[in-house]
């Protein structure tokens, strides 16, 4: 008897989980570093609240513009590329038909039954099966320019407000070092679950990302110091 298996692969999950990442990574490593910095100048407990919330709403709106912009490029090539696939279809369905059987022989069917499956794909779906064999594009790898925005958005906030509530909760004695130590333990634990998610080793990616934040903050912070005192 015949069941139906849908597997989950974690490939399913590359469109949200880049956006999501990114976001979330910014949005920690750019508010702690900038925060940092203006904690280590001096700057009064309200001016460093104030400076982390400008570099939330900030970084949130470019990164979400920023997301919108390079994904609605990519959809607008998509959907070009498409159109013209469905033209050549509609006016030459012989030798497009042609060109699908040659794709599957160069993946490894001999060339009657490439003839056979191009043939039966043609007639189910002409244009899906130019789009995916053709041309690479499949429904789970479309570019959703508003989804990623919101995604870019949406994370990019969630991981900025960490070191902006560190600031607020923390005496201002304690800020220089409780903001860095929070967003660099926040990193680790986005780097471990990311990692996760997708299916490979947690150590390097969570090394790295903790690494290079904490270059960030101390590169920012050590200028905060210097410019403080000096200017």
């Amino acid at each position: 008897m015949h069941r139906n298996h849908a597997e989950k692969h974690l490939i399913d999950r590359i469109g949200w989980l880049r956006a999501a990442v990114l976001g979330a990574n910014d949005g920690i490593l750019s508010t702690a570093s900038i925060v940092s910095g203006v904690a280590a100048a001096g700057a009064s407990h309200h001016l460093i609240i104030l400076t982390g919330l400008a570099g939330l709403v900030a970084g949130a709106t470019s990164m979400a513009t920023g997301e919108y912009v390079s994904v609605s490029s990519q959809s607008d090539i998509e959907q070009t590329d498409i159109k013209r696939e469905e033209r050549e279809i509609e006016t030459n369905r012989v030798d497009e038909q042609e060109e699908l059987a040659q794709i599957y022989v160069r993946r490894g069917l001999d060339f009657t039954l490439a003839r056979q499956v191009s043939e039966q794909m043609m007639a189910h779906d002409a244009l899906v099966a130019h789009t995916r064999d053709e041309l690479g594009i499949s429904d789970m790898l479309l570019a959703r320019p508003l989804q990623a925005a919101g995604s870019s958005a949406a994370s990019f906030s969630l991981g900025a407000a960490l070191p902006l509530l560190t600031a607020i909760l923390s005496p201002q004695s304690f800020e220089v070092w409780a903001i860095p130590l929070v967003s660099l333990v926040a990193l680790g634990v986005l780097g471990a679950v990311s990692a996760r998610t997708g299916g490979v080793k947690m150590a390097r990616p969570t090394l790295r990302i903790v690494l290079w934040g904490a270059l960030s903050m101390g590169l920012t912070a050590a200028i905060g110091h210097y410019f403080g005192g000096h200017v």
